[in-house]
């Protein structure tokens, strides 16, 4: 059963300068594979653990994608952020299979000749929204995975999207795979629209400056944070 959905992100455009000359000049850009980790399945739709597959999911209906096109074990579509041309892709193995998840998308990654530092990894904290270009697994048993699969390696960025912590004693996975109250539904549809715009910032601009404004603290009114 599939547990992860991936966007790969194909950018290329007419050059400003060149563009009233010819159409034939393109400016060539590196691709990005957006890796979003969830669960398969409708009973975990909704659920604090999909929530990077709803972003996915979001951005992919956002952008007029339909995911149409099978390669390298991996559903594919064609679509555009900006004036950039992308195609999306979407595809998963076993439920919390983190590595093997990470690893059916290496041969995308391969394919298209991807460095590391343009795999984005979608995932879930407890308390923020952080965009970043590398770091640490931070105790995430998901980031834990993915690092040992790329023998400990970290330099990948990641965006981490803030589901409350477990009330009380909880125990975490019951937590992650619970659905979100009506109140919590209304604050993480926000988190998620914030969340998308960071996907395109960093597709259409790169880690720059504007980038900052996506690392916020996330409150929830249920949860203790």
């Amino acid at each position: 059963m599939p547990s992860l959905r991936a966007v790969l992100v194909i950018l290329q455009a007419i050059s400003p300068q060149n563009h009233a000359t010819t159409c034939r000049a393109k400016v060539e850009y590196t691709p990005w594979l957006i890796v979003g980790l969830g669960n398969p399945g409708y009973k975990y739709h909704g659920t604090r653990d999909n929530v990077g597959f709803e972003i996915i999911d979001i951005l992919s209906r956002a952008e007029g994608i339909q995911i149409n096109t099978i390669q390298s074990k991996a559903l594919i579509g064609i679509s555009s952020i900006g004036d950039r041309s992308t195609n999306f892709a979407g595809k998963a193995p076993n439920i919390h299979e983190f590595q093997w998840g990470i690893g059916w998308a290496m041969p995308l990654a391969a394919y298209y000749q991807l460095p590391l530092r343009h795999i984005l990894l979608v995932c879930i904290s407890y308390v923020i929204l952080r965009l970043q270009p590398k770091g640490g697994h931070g105790h995430h048993n998901g980031l834990k995975n993915v690092m040992g699969h790329l023998d400990g390696c970290s330099d990948f960025p990641r965006l981490a999207v803030g589901i409350g912590n477990p009330p009380g004693t909880m125990d975490l996975r019951a937590y992650l795979l619970q659905k979100f109250s009506v109140e919590e539904r209304k604050q993480i549809d926000a988190s998620l629209e914030q969340a998308v715009g960071a996907v395109r910032t960093v597709v259409l601009n790169g880690f720059d400056q504007h980038v900052n404004r996506f690392n916020l603290g996330q409150k929830y009114k249920y949860h203790k944070v």
